[in-house]
């Protein structure tokens, strides 16, 4: 009697050879059954073997001589057998006191082999199947790395790939794998649409998610190719938008993807319930900890009643009070946001618990996944090590750390049990993702014209988490070449440092009459002060030449004043400064609440040849009325002055207009040399300049991505030094190049400097067109001297490809 478990006809067909290579077939493995006889083994008699050994197969079998079987004894000796994964059939039976165990061995792969791949390298396949040379070849290996390929190929965005396994069969029970790969075209998305979205446009709520629409822009864009995954992603990114703008109760409905009737594409739908805009209600704070005064936790809580609702600043809470109970020496504390939405007055009251939570210690740290960033440049951005006590706002707050670095595509930090009950591992498993980058970028403007910029960057060199960068670019206005170099933890410190080297070279022969080139090196420092501050410092040593046409300058026929061209010549600038910010603002891209503030100073004197004080200060308030109407007020200033004597170099000095002073060209406004029939901007020494912006709907369909608004500037730029308004020679008037007579050692008629009040308002329009970016302003000044140069169109556009 005997008890068999065989491969059906399909596998026995599927694996033969048909002009060099047959199809692997999915066999279907029957058992066989024709009543086993019960009885006792005298002996175990195996056949069938070639390259296994009888004492590893008995090694596998749960039976021995002597023992009693029956046909449950036999099918768990069956089962252990496949379970090897040593065999492709396996027949079992006993007869007259032998147990027979007749095997077919699965065959050895020779190699494996990909075909019709061109969209992957064959590397990056290798690294993703399971199957090896000189390993045992199993269908169900094989099938698993085909859905692991197919897998691969979804990711990178061609949804239609298919995977054949094929075998060819040789000599001593060896065969070559071949996968044959049939890539299909890519999957674009051809739109990303949003349904139920009333208080964000279209184009808005594209900025947020990941999918991107596939552009001839966008062809190098892994974004712009449909992956199934990254509607999830997408799904979350919505949420956090509108839960830190307020919309408690948002929801995404669903998110579906259709392949459009074509095939050559999807078109992604996102439906969407924003629900009503929630305000923070009623604040308070719980605790059962005796040392902990919750009226004191209560004033750490960065929130307000009316303030509106946001998921942040319940995180940002969260870990105040946290770092508070440590603090006080609670190292285990478990604090958790409780909510009472009231949707008749659209707040959302808020209580945080503060209890101590179990106390459980790190044990071990692992990280794995990190194929190119090392060990340390993770491990540094923990808040937590061996041997602290666990605390999950400190985890959190590492993973978040961890993926600010932008050097993984997916960050995972998850507890792993040990035998000590106080005791846990936690296991830091990181996804690599590419952190260089080389970018092309082209413009255009009705100022700069033609500007070409090429960057190539590695934002985690050598994985050792530095940033290197290099830049070059060229336009009519200027050419400048970067090179820079970032350490994020200057001496295993919370200290980002940094050097850059650069040459640049200005041509402002059109608005002043003189060319400028520099030659520098910037050596930075910078660290956090608290959450939304930072400081930063720096070195500058640079060498500056000004260069004008010295046909300008003959002292028999000058074209320009003789006091600028005294300007001429060499100079070393060696500075140092600090920069001081303040960011509280909602949202760093399109903020709708909250401020910033800037505040710089830069002396120059410490060797080099010129001398000066430079501080310059901006701010910025914005407050949304709605979606439509966002009011921005911003305002920035300036003053620099020399020391020991010195005066500014006019390529020290602020230049105003343009893009920082709409209705103005550039450098359009400010101290002027009007001498010879030429009207030369000098700059000047102070600037105060404010500025009041309110968008404003469109009424037109939201597809189109254009936007308009409001805008009003205003200030000033003055303030030469004494010496730059002197005559150098004596000269006498002359109308035919409307020069006024001059003495040398007065003061120059012809040099116009004051602090006179500048104004202008018009309306901005932007367009995200499908060449990128575009914007117009039409302006009308309100107030100028008749020295300045003003402008009543601007445009620019950039694009990067």
């Amino acid at each position: 009697m005997q008890r068999t478990r065989a491969h059906s006809a399909a596998l026995a067909s599927g694996i033969a050879l048909l002009m060099g290579a047959t199809a692997l077939v999915t066999p279907a493995i029957a058992l066989a059954q024709a009543a086993p006889q019960e009885g006792v083994v005298q002996r175990i008699l195996v056949t069938g073997n070639e390259r296994i050994e009888q004492s590893t197969i008995l090694s596998y079998l749960p039976i021995q001589p002597g023992d009693s079987v029956g046909p449950a004894k036999i099918d768990l000796a069956l089962k252990a057998l496949f379970r090897t994964d040593l065999f492709s059939d396996v027949k079992v039976g006993l007869v007259n006191g032998d147990l027979t165990i007749n095997v077919v061995e699965n065959p050895i792969i020779n190699k494996v082999v990909f075909e019709g791949n061109s969209g992957l390298k064959e590397d990056k396949l290798r690294d993703e199947v399971s199957v090896r040379p000189r390993g045992i070849f199993t269908k169900a290996k094989v099938q698993t790395d085909v859905q692991r390929i197919i897998e691969l190929y979804r990711r990178s965005g061609r949804i239609s790939a298919t995977v054949t396994p094929k075998i060819v069969e040789l000599p001593q029970k060896r065969v070559d794998l071949i996968f044959e790969i049939n890539e299909g075209p890519k999957s674009g998305v051809l739109r990303v649409n949003f349904l139920g979205n009333k208080e964000f446009s279209d184009n808005d709520l594209r900025d947020v998610v990941v999918t991107e629409q596939t552009s001839l822009l966008k062809f190098f864009s892994s974004n712009a190719n449909y992956d199934p995954d990254r509607l999830e992603y997408d799904k979350e990114q919505l949420r956090k938008h509108y839960r830190n703008r307020g919309f408690y109760d948002f929801r995404v409905i669903s998110a579906v993807a259709e392949l459009a009737p074509d095939k050559n594409g999807f078109v992604v739908t996102y439906t969407l319930d924003e629900g009503p805009q929630y305000k923070f209600g009623k604040i308070s704070v719980e605790t059962t900890l005796k040392k902990l005064d919750k009226d004191l936790l209560l004033q750490l809580v960065p929130i307000h009643t009316g303030d509106l609702y946001e998921d942040e600043k319940i995180e940002s809470s969260t870990d105040s009070l946290t770092f508070a109970a440590g603090a006080a020496g609670f190292a285990s504390v478990d604090v958790r946001p409780r909510y009472t939405p009231n949707r008749e007055t659209k707040t959302v009251d808020v209580t945080f618990e503060v209890n101590e939570g179990p106390r459980v210690y790190v044990n071990r740290i692992d990280i794995v996944g990190n194929t190119q960033t090392l060990d340390y440049v993770i491990r540094r951005e923990l808040n937590l090590v061996e041997g602290d006590a666990y605390n999950r706002a400190l985890v959190d707050r590492s993973k978040n750390n961890i993926k600010s670095l932008g050097f993984f595509k997916d960050v995972d930090i998850k507890e792993i049990p040990t035998a000590v009950p106080d005791r846990t591992d936690l296991q830091v498993k990181v996804e690599e993702q590419p952190t260089g980058e080389l970018s092309f970028s082209a413009g255009y403007s009705s100022v700069d014209q033609l500007v070409l910029d090429l960057g190539v960057t590695q934002r985690n060199f050598r994985g050792r988490g530095q940033d290197v960068r290099a830049r070059v670019s060229v336009g009519s206005l200027r050419q400048q070449v970067d090179l820079s170099f970032t350490e994020p933890r200057f001496l295993g410190r919370n200290l980002r440092a940094g050097v850059d080297v650069y040459s640049y070279k200005y041509d402002f022969s059109q608005y002043s009459a003189y060319q400028s080139k520099s030659l520098g090196m910037n050596l930075r420092l910078g660290f956090p002060l608290t959450l939304n501050s930072s400081m930063s410092t720096r070195y500058v040593l640079r060498s500056d030449e000004v260069d004008i046409d010295s046909s300008y300058c003959d002292p028999a026929a000058p074209l320009v004043s003789l006091s600028l061209c005294a300007q001429r010549g060499s100079y070393v600038t060696s500075l140092v400064g600090y920069g001081l910010r303040l960011d509280r603002r909602n949202d760093p891209i399109r903020p709708t609440r909250g401020f910033y503030a800037d505040l710089n100073q830069d002396l120059a004197g410490l060797g080099g040849d010129v001398n000066y004080l430079k501080t310059e200060a901006d701010a910025a308030w914005f407050h949304g009325f709605n979606k439509d109407f966002v009011l921005s007020v911003t305002g920035s200033a300036g003053y620099v002055s020399g020391w020991n004597g010195d005066t500014i170099r006019i390529n020290d000095r602020f230049y105003k207009g343009g893009n920082s002073f709409r209705g103005f060209e550039t450098a359009g406004i400010g101290p002027r040399d009007t001498s010879y029939s030429r009207s030369d901007a000098l700059g000047g020494r102070a600037y105060a300049i404010g500025s009041l912006d309110l968008t404003i709907p469109t009424f037109l369909p939201e597809q189109y991505g254009i936007k308009a608004g409001l805008f009003t500037d205003f200030g000033t730029v003055g303030m030469l030094d004494d010496k730059d308004k002197i005559c150098i020679v004596t000269r006498t008037a002359d109308t035919t190049t409307n020069t006024h007579a001059c003495a040398a050692g007065q003061r120059d008629p012809d040099i116009y400097d004051n602090l006179a009040l500048r104004a202008s308002a018009g309306l901005s329009i932007s367009w995200k067109s499908p060449m990128g970016p575009i914007r117009f302003d039409f302006s009308q000044v309100l107030a100028k001297e008749t020295y300045d140069k003003t402008e009543t169109f601007r445009f620019s556009t950039a694009t990067k490809f």
